[in-house]
């Protein structure tokens, strides 16, 4: 199917947008990274990831990085995709990122309102 003329695709957009302003890349690559842990986010996380590849280095040159061929790493940064560890990496290097362990924070639980505590009633001797 052709694109009609003067037309751009989404991916190409995005990749030039992360060309062009690094802590965009930044932000968008923090948020892939975390989104691999929710089943339902990881393939939008997995398409994420091979963006910014693609605008930092490209595909071949992260893949030589990463010790796999092109074809291999573009497998990993599908929808469907199972990414090494070195693969991950890899794609963040160039942005200057790395993967660190943090402790998950809690999601603060509502509590229920407390009733004021019942007070004494004095009465005034009369």
């Amino acid at each position: 199917m052709r694109r009609p003329i003067g037309t751009v695709s989404h991916h190409n957009c995005e990749v030039q947008e992360l060309r062009a302003d690094r802590r965009f890349a930044v932000e968008c690559a923090k948020g892939a990274v975390e989104s691999l842990t929710n089943a339902e986010e990881r393939p939008g996380g997995l398409v994420m990831l091979r963006a910014r590849a693609e605008a930092y280095g490209g595909l071949g040159a992260v893949a030589a990085k990463a010790g796999i061929t092109r074809a291999a790493l573009r497998r990993s940064l599908s929808p469907k995709g199972n990414p090494r560890m070195k693969v991950i990496e890899a794609v963040l290097k160039p942005l200057g990122l790395s993967l660190s362990v943090v402790p998950q924070q809690k999601k603060a639980r509502k509590r229920a309102a407390r009733k004021p505590p019942k007070t004494a009633r004095v009465r005034a001797a009369a």
